[in-house]
């Protein structure tokens, strides 16, 4: 098992695409570590001369590569997993996330959001970050504890996809924007493509679930990341939709642009892991749900919305 290094350059990165065509920058072994920087941002949104803010090396390379890059994911990779093929399972360990700059933004577009028939103007913050303490303060002194977490973390999609934006989350993850998703925790998803081709970035500061106002504090994070490939015997597909745990909790998600879909999928998808991992029938595995698993809206902002199901460990297993 090896650990190797993966700085965010114009050559190691897409923005706002994910493609099965996308060609690996880097190749590992099931159960090699990787160091990743991943930035966030734009000439928009960077902190203006003399505020004291610091603009990483990395992120003002890449917009000077991308002259007039708009709004969209700064995403490091593709990583290939040697060995992975379309049907197996990718198990990616989420050890270390750390703040990669000093400075984060948020901003509200017209048009854009949970709310885009209520505002209608654009509006920005750019949030100090103090990286000694782990906190951020926002322009009218309310501080805040980071949380952070990689708001994109998918593999390739299906061939068949395409070039697709990566706003929309999918069946290979992408923009999960998921706040559980933090230092600790583990995503599991399913492989498309041989290699498996993972992509992280949109680090996120902070977020609540819904992440309504369309971001949440955007930031530069680097972390170290795990991969574990899982093989499928070549029946079925080990996994159909991502799904992840923490040191607490089992967790499903639902994916669709109709909020009750998207639900329904996170609930599904919770009754199938259930009935799976235990003895029970999927009447009571439903009952169950509705007794103890508390289902939360991840995000209401990405096209295909999200709700993600929190199971407790050692309530069942």
């Amino acid at each position: 098992m090896a650990t190797h290094s993966l700085r965010a350059t114009p050559e190691t990165v897409r923005i706002s695409a994910f493609d099965a065509s996308f060609p690996p920058v880097l190749t590992i072994a099931s159960g090699d570590t990787v160091e990743v920087e991943c930035v966030s941002g734009r000439e928009a949104v960077l902190p203006p001369p003399g505020s004291g803010m610091t603009v990483p090396p990395a992120l003002a390379a890449i917009i000077a590569a991308n002259p007039g890059m708009t709004a969209g994911h700064i995403c490091t990779g593709p990583i290939a997993i040697a060995g992975a093929m379309p049907g197996d399972m990718l198990e990616i360990r989420i050890e270390r996330i750390e703040p990669g700059a000093d400075w984060g933004y948020n901003t509200i577009r017209p048009l854009a959001g949970t709310l885009p028939e209520d505002f209608h103007e654009p509006a920005m913050m750019i949030i100090p970050i103090d990286r000694a303490r782990r906190t951020c303060r926002l322009p009218w002194g309310t501080e805040l504890p980071l949380d952070p977490f990689f708001g994109v973390m998918g593999v390739a999609p299906p061939p068949a996809f395409g070039r697709i934006a990566s706003k929309e989350p999918r069946i290979h993850g992408g923009n999960l924007d998921n706040k559980e998703l933090q230092q600790g925790s583990t995503l599991f998803l399913p492989v498309h493509v041989p290699g498996a081709n993972f992509s992280v970035g949109d680090g996120h500061g902070v977020q609540g679930d819904g992440e309504v106002c369309v971001t949440a504090l955007e930031t530069c994070l680097n972390g170290s990341l795990t991969f574990i490939l899982h093989k499928s015997d070549g029946s079925a597909p080990l996994l159909k939709m991502p799904r992840a745990e923490t040191p607490t909790h089992f967790i499903s998600m639902g994916l669709h642009e109709d909020l009750d879909q998207a639900m329904k999928g996170a609930l599904r998808e919770m009754i199938a892991f259930i009935v799976a991992r235990t003895n029970l029938s999927r009447e009571q595995a439903y009952a169950f749900c509705s007794l103890a698993v508390d289902f939360h809206v991840t995000q209401t902002v990405n096209g295909e919305k999200g709700v993600h199901g929190l199971l407790k460990k050692g309530l069942l297993f």
